[in-house]
Order: C-alpha cells, then structure tokens, then sequence
C-alpha cells in the first residue's frame, strides 16, 4: 500500500484527455464536499502542464463557486489566456457533472535577476518542530487514545502537522485569544524532484489550516463545533523555490471576521526563516 504522500502525488496526477483538458480524480471520502485544497492542487498542476516547464508559477487567484462531489470525477479546462516573452497566464475552469465548481488563474514568470531584495523577518520566534508534538500526539496525550475516526484519518493525511501553540479542547482555554495560528508543516515522505508537484502539494496544504485563525477566538479548534467553514476564494503568491517534503512554517492570523466571512492570511517561512509563500483566503462561517 502507498504511503499518503505517495497518493497525494498520484492524485495530482492528472489524466490528459484532449489538449487543454485535464481529469483528475476525487476519492471517496465521508466527507460533505472535496477538499477545496485537493481541487486547487489539482487546477494547478493542469496550468503548468500546458506551459513549457521553464516558468515556476508564481501567484495564483482563485474562486470556490461550489461544493465538490467526492467520489466523482472533475475536469479541468485550461484557456492559454498569455504566452510572453516573461510571463504565461492561464485560467482554468474545473467542472463536475457538467456545472463549474472552481475557477483558477495562475501566472508563470521566467526567473530573473531583480535589482534589489528586501523581507520582513517572521512576526515571531517560535520553537523547532522536532521539538513540538504531532497532532496524533496531543490527542492522544488529552484523550487517552486515539478516536477510530482520527485514527483513519491520521493514516491518511500526506502531512506531518505540528502546532505552535498547544491544541485548546474547553472554551475557557481560549478566552481572550487572538485570532492567529502557526504549524509547521512537510509532506510525510519525500516528493521526488518535480517542482511543479512540490509547488501544488503546497497548495493543497495551504487551506487545510488556514482558516483556524478565524476561529480561535470564538471556539476551540479541537472537540464539539458550533461552526462550519467553507473556502470562498484562494491566492498564493510564491516567491522562492521551495520544497514541500522539508519543514515549512505557516504564520495565520485572521484580521477581521464580520457579516459571515473571515479574512485570513498567512506567510510560509522555511526553517532558515524565509518567506517563501504568501496566502490569503476568506471563508464562509455559518453557525451548525
């Protein structure tokens, strides 16, 4: 049996089927929709494989128009929208069952030499993640043992997920939280070489904790929910090369949450403490 990582690279994968068009697969999962993080990985990877291979993607814009069906097939439509002599830009549609679920436009750029360079250091210092628990880890430690639900899940997540700051369970812990959030993050076995999958397994670990910061003030991220969260729009902006099966940090805070959504943004730093991402994204948060 492959490992999560081995399936997370088979699963952006994708089957061409006629020159710009592209099917991807979409397990089945218990899931109420796809992980919108699985159908942007997988919009990406049908960008770069109409481009020549030269140019590393460096910013995508995208839109979650629908919830996904798992279990079913999504196919993805890409318009050449640009080939410059520096910059290619295509646009990509992701259809399933004959209705558009997603929408994404990512920009290609020929690496050049800039005449200056400038970064922020990250917001703040934060330990090593060999040093941190897993999240098996923590849950285990409050609860005992491991839920067979998180069990199986835990078997399949492609990532090893650490957090900063410990797992709060009771909302007495989180009285007078602020809404920001770090993990380190790496896929659980290498990747191989390719960048465009580094590039677009990256992508799909950058919504699977992003919208935490927006709920950290209001309810704890572990045990029941009052909240469900859904992606509204997504974009990433990649500023060095990277690779996703080494330790990444990813720095979260939710600057405002009214009328229904939450704004988040979040900067992926490497353990030298470049930035080598950054990510927006606002969610839906309706009560359950």
């Amino acid at each position: 049996m492959t490992n999560p990582a081995e399936r997370l690279v088979d699963l952006l994968d994708l089957e061409q089927i006629e020159v710009n068009i592209f099917r991807g697969r979409s397990p089945q999962e218990s899931l109420q929709r796809v992980f919108g993080g699985q159908v942007a990985g997988q919009a990406l990877v049908a960008a770069g494989r109409t481009t020549d291979g030269d140019r590393p993607v460096h910013s995508l814009h995208a839109y979650f128009l629908r919830p996904g069906r798992p279990g079913v097939p999504i196919v993805y439509q890409v318009e050449r929208v640009r080939d410059g002599r520096s910059f290619t830009t295509r646009r990509v549609t992701a259809v399933q069952q004959g209705r558009t679920i997603f929408n994404l436009t990512a920009s290609f750029h020929k690496p050049e030499e800039g005449p200056f360079e400038h970064q922020l250091p990250p917001a703040r210092e934060v330990p090593h993640p060999e040093s941190l628990p897993t999240v098996s880890e923590e849950i285990r430690k409050h609860l005992g043992t491991l839920p067979e639900q998180l069990e199986r899940m835990a078997r399949r997540q492609p990532f090893d997920i650490r957090y900063v700051d410990r797992l709060r369970w009771h909302a007495e812990e989180i009285e007078g939280a602020e809404p920001r959030s770090a993990v380190w993050m790496r896929a659980v076995s290498p990747l191989g070489d390719d960048p465009l999958v580094h590039t677009c397994a990256l992508t799909y670990a950058s919504d699977m904790t992003l919208l935490d910061a927006v709920r950290i003030p209001v309810e704890p991220l572990w045990g029941p929910r009052n909240f469900d969260l859904a992606s509204l729009d997504h974009a990433m902006w990649f500023h060095r090369p990277f690779r996703a099966d080494e330790w990444f940090l990813y720095d979260q805070e939710s600057p405002i949450a009214i009328g229904g959504r939450g704004l988040a943004r979040g900067r992926i730093y490497d353990l030298e403490g470049r930035l080598l991402v950054s990510v927006v994204q606002e969610g839906l948060f309706r009560a359950l």
